[in-house]
């Protein structure tokens, strides 16, 4: 699993014309779902995305999760952060998960976020998706979870 978060002072989600998901001051979070993916380490991302401390405190260091800060979640499923691209110049997407199987687990992570957290909104599983932030730094980080 690999998951792109950014810090945002606003994010939202578009799919055909209509806003699907939205947050205020946040973390917007693209999650990579792998074939060795399952309940477990899409906790342990959750759990991860909610207590990485990525928003400043009162001296001006990252020492705030986005619980502390009362920031939003959107959550965005996003096979492409799973492509190979070592080699030649198109991306390999044979890392991602398969679509029906990433569906399911993608829908257990979200379900999982909102009863640890609140403040959880996603994006539309397979839609295009416009998505829309205001990156707050900017500050961006690749979160992954280790399979052993």
């Amino acid at each position: 699993m690999k998951t792109l978060i950014q810090r945002v002072t606003k994010a939202s989600v578009v799919v055909e014309g209509n806003t699907v998901g939205e947050i205020n001051k946040g973390i917007l979070a693209y999650i990579g779902l792998g074939p060795e993916d399952t309940l477990q380490t899409a906790k342990k991302m959750i759990d991860k995305i909610l207590t990485y401390r990525i928003f400043d405190n009162e001296a001006g260091k990252l020492d705030q999760n986005v619980q502390q800060v009362q920031g939003g979640l959107l959550l965005v499923s996003q096979f492409t952060l799973m492509a190979k691209t070592d080699k030649g110049r198109r991306p390999d997407f044979g890392r991602a998960m398969a679509p029906q199987i990433a569906n399911a687990l993608f829908e257990q992570m979200v379900a999982y976020a909102k009863q640890q957290y609140g403040e959880v909104k996603t994006g539309e599983f397979g839609a295009n998706m416009l998505v829309k932030a205001d990156n707050d730094g900017p500050l961006n980080f690749i979160l992954e979870i280790d399979y052993y």
